[in-house]
């Protein structure tokens, strides 16, 4: 299991402000809010690898064409918190490249939505139980 990520990012005060829209709804908290790094913890009773940011020294540290980190996945307990997390993703300005729905090429109940976060990287929010 993996204790933590750290993620580079272009611009600290853009990430700050969109995964502090999105985190709690993915079931994360403010951990550390520094001026060189911010980070979040899983929510109380919640298990999870906890995510730090802090500011690239590339201007431009990921792109599709790049290696480096390129997809996170956010398991949340239903369905409900995937379409929560896509209308707010959407709302965020956020590029959609799946809607929330059931992917039957994964094992059942796969059900996710996926997005692309500001700096480029994937984010998916994804429900392995058929509850809402």
């Amino acid at each position: 299991m993996l204790g933590h990520l750290g993620l580079n990012v272009a611009d600290l005060a853009v990430a700050r402000a969109y995964y502090g829209e999105l985190l709690p709804l993915l079931g994360y908290e403010l951990l550390i809010d520094g001026v060189d790094e911010f980070g979040y913890r899983p929510a109380a009773g919640r298990r999870g690898t906890y995510l730090f940011f802090y500011p690239a020294a590339d201007p431009a540290p990921y792109h599709r064409d790049r290696t480096g980190l390129q997809h996170l996945a956010f398991s949340v307990a239903g369905r409900g918190q995937v379409r929560a997390a896509h209308a707010r993703a959407i709302a965020l300005g956020s590029t959609v490249l799946h809607e929330p729905q059931p992917f039957p090429q994964y094992p059942p109940p796969y059900y996710a939505a996926f997005w692309l976060d500001p700096f480029g990287f994937m984010l998916e929010a994804v429900c392995h139980h058929d509850r809402d």
